[in-house]
């Protein structure tokens, strides 16, 4: 019998809008044991991302809700502690979806990703659900198989500060392609042109926006990475060129709406010209691509040690204050890859 006790956050409420700290309740009980051919995990770093605001609704999407008092889903890097599987041993570092709490079970043969801290290059092991991780594939995937820029073309990024947006621009540099980053704020817009050498960083938030990015993109756009929606979405449309690829990742914008928008409705515009404009839109998740993640591994790890690709975290400490970390990230209080820091 263990002698281990979990702290663990789970749903306590559906949100009507945007999450609310009540929405979310901490329970404490003594930690699983585990059986044959299965490990306990301690939670070393836990990921925040935008789609667990999905998960928080029991609305029909492509993963099933997070049920009521059940733990919240999460991408964790754990260490074993206890293992009665012969491929792991205590202290070995792997990721799992062991959600938030501080100790998990997990069946050892699921466990396909063993860190090699060697592979990382010096980096935190948080990197691997990072850049390293779900977020950089997202990225690398969505621009291989979708987006696919080429040597001289105009792409565009919203978030393009966070783990997502980031990769995405930095990975469309490589490939010759001219990027323009949308971000919040002025010092993600100065990180974006002054840190990983966008060729124009633009702020939303300016006034003037639309105008800007107009005369950012004089040739128009041929990729657009979409992770926003909204007022973002709206300035983007007209620019796009015949042939345009978009490939649309997520809606940050729209994830905690409750009704359809005020105002005209303009799906016959843009219908018109996915027509007009021979416009290719496609929404993504990214385990569709998931035959390419040996191929990311090996090319983005190259990239990570001959320091071609930069990246930014935001950590939050303890799992208690996990719930404010999620509600700031749908916000966009975050300056990088925002993940807990748990044990």
């Amino acid at each position: 019998m263990n002698e281990h006790f979990n702290t663990r956050i789970v749903l306590a409420s559906r949100p009507h809008g945007e999450p609310t700290p009540e929405n979310f309740r901490l329970e404490r009980a003594p930690a699983p044991t585990p059986h044959a051919g299965q490990v306990l995990l301690r939670t070393r770093f836990l990921s925040l991302d935008p789609y667990m605001r999905g998960r928080m609704s029991d609305a029909k999407s492509y993963a099933p809700p997070v049920e009521i008092d059940e733990v919240m889903v999460g991408r964790t890097v754990s260490e074993v502690v206890e293992s009665l599987h012969p491929g792991l041993a205590p202290g070995d570092l792997v990721t799992a979806d062991a959600g938030w709490q501080t100790y998990a079970l997990a069946e050892g043969a699921t466990l396909t990703r063993k860190l090699n801290l060697p592979d990382l290059a010096g980096a935190s092991p948080s990197t691997a659900l990072g850049v390293y991780g779900m977020p950089g594939f997202t990225a690398y995937a969505g621009l291989h198989e979708i987006g696919k820029p080429k040597a001289g073309e105009t792409l565009v990024v919203a978030a393009a500060a966070g783990p997502v947006g980031a990769t995405v621009g930095q990975i469309a540099k490589l490939r010759g392609a001219r990027v323009v980053g949308i971000a919040g704020g002025a010092a993600k817009r100065d990180y974006l042109r002054d840190e990983l050498g966008f060729d124009v960083a633009l702020d939303h938030r300016d006034p003037e926006f639309a105008a800007q990015l107009q005369a950012a993109c004089p040739d128009g756009i041929d990729v657009y990475f979409e992770n926003v929606g909204g007022p973002v979405f709206d300035a983007v449309l007209p620019l796009l060129n015949d042939f345009a690829r978009v490939p649309v990742c997520g809606l940050i914008a729209h994830y905690s709406d409750t009704d359809l928008p005020l105002g005209q409705d303009r799906m016959s515009l843009l219908t018109q010209l996915i027509l007009k404009r021979r416009l290719t839109v496609r929404g993504f998740i990214q385990r569709d691509f998931i035959a390419l993640y040996p191929q990311f591994l090996r090319e983005m790890g190259a990239w990570l040690r001959d320091g071609v690709i930069k990246y930014r975290e935001d950590v939050v400490e303890g799992l208690e204050n996990a719930p404010q970390g999620l509600i700031g990230l749908l916000k966009g209080e975050n300056f990088g890859k925002r993940v807990v820091r748990v044990s």
